[in-house]
């Protein structure tokens, strides 16, 4: 009598890489890219490519945490805000400690400073997960919202924060290594997209791991979740702090790149921006929030450069300065919404994809052969 192995997990073949593997190498690849792409753009351009970094953080997490788990979050400004203001205060002390060098020292004090982000907007972030293990739909994003309007008030009080004004940092110098090499802006540009890269990547490995399973598994029917062993407040809080640690290094970056934080770059205008270019980009997609990040900054920019070309009055490009910008952002949110409701992403994919062949269930039955000899009666 024989007996057969029950059979086992199927062995990954030598020399394959894992999914996590895979997307640590495609992390790698496009930082390189972008590093190698910042020697192709003048001073300028760098800032700006530097600024996108910084919303990409921010972005990136929002279309996480909206796209997976359902929670709509209206004031992402909030936990960028923590975490600029996190890093201000960190690399302040970090050099009134003795830190207030160039070279090593400066890379410290960034680090520290980046530290300092990650814990104060994990902190707001863990406060608003708690809350948002309650609170559902409307009462969620009310409460998001609620921050963002108080949050110029509350800067005010605190004299830590430097009221009105914000906090300024130190300046950060290119290192002596390379300042034959690459400008202020350039190497401002390779931190962003450095700190970009450690913030993203991870929630690229979150969202294809079981964290995220759990968490689309949440967000389709949170009673079937539960009957599953799945904890649906423990899932939404770890949602919020993945998504606030995120926003967080992106309110640094922002603070290293224009060396000051203040409440009134935060305001809700910001805050409804970020919304929109995860929505325009694609719920749930990082490569949608990439693009949306990239409209947030450049559109603005854009909008203007036209409006100067064309010879606008001076009056009515000072009635127009900003607003025309907001409105051609909510043009752009219809336009994408009616055309491509999964956004700029859903529609890449669907172009990408293979056409498919025609259905073999449908083709018509064959018929039986003619030729066959008749069954014989005994």
């Amino acid at each position: 009598m024989t007996t057969t192995r029950p059979a086992g997990p199927a062995l990954r073949p030598a020399g394959r890489l894992t999914r996590t593997q895979r997307i640590l190498v495609r992390a790698a690849l496009l930082t390189l890219l972008a590093i190698a792409a910042t020697f192709l753009l003048d001073p300028y351009r760098n800032y700006q490519l530097a600024v996108v970094a910084a919303t990409f953080c921010a972005t990136s997490g929002l279309t996480l945490l909206v796209g997976l788990t359902g929670q709509l979050s209206l004031g992402h400004a909030v936990l960028m805000a923590a975490g600029g203001y996190g890093y201000a205060l960190a690399v302040n002390a970090a050099a009134g400690a003795g830190l207030d060098g160039d070279g090593v020292a400066a890379l410290v004090r960034v680090v520290v400073g980046l530290v300092g982000a990650l814990v104060a907007s994990g902190a707001v972030g863990g406060l608003l997960g708690l809350a948002g293990a309650r609170l559902r739909g409307p009462y969620l994003a009310g409460l998001t919202l609620a921050m963002v309007v108080a949050l110029p008030a509350l800067a005010t009080q605190v004299p830590a924060l430097g009221g009105d004004q914000g906090l300024a940092v130190p300046f950060e110098a290119v290192p002596e290594a390379l300042s034959r090499l690459v400008v202020v802006e350039q190497w401002h540009a390779w931190l962003a997209i450095v700190v970009a890269a450690l913030a993203v990547t991870p929630l690229a490995v979150l969202r294809s791991g079981r964290a995220g399973l759990r968490m689309r598994a949440v967000h389709g029917d949170e009673t079937a979740a539960r009957l599953a062993g799945v904890s649906p407040a423990r899932v939404k809080v770890g949602a919020f702090v993945a998504s606030s640690l995120s926003a967080g290094l992106g309110g640094a970056v922002l603070c290293l790149v224009t060396q000051s934080v203040g409440p009134g770059r935060y305001d809700l205008a910001f805050s409804l921006l970020l919304v929109v270019a995860a929505v325009v980009g694609g719920l749930g997609s990082l490569g949608g929030a990439a693009a949306g990040a990239a409209l947030v900054v450049l559109l603005p920019w854009l909008v203007d450069t036209v409006t100067g070309a064309v010879g606008v009055p001076a009056d009515l490009e000072q009635r127009l300065s900003g607003n025309l910008a907001v409105l051609v952002f909510g043009a752009l949110l219809i336009v994408v919404t009616l055309a491509w409701p999964g956004g700029l992403a859903r529609a890449t994919a669907r172009r990408r994809a293979p056409v498919p062949g025609p259905d073999p269930s449908s083709r018509p039955p064959t018929r039986a052969r003619t030729d066959a000899p008749a069954p014989t009666e005994r």
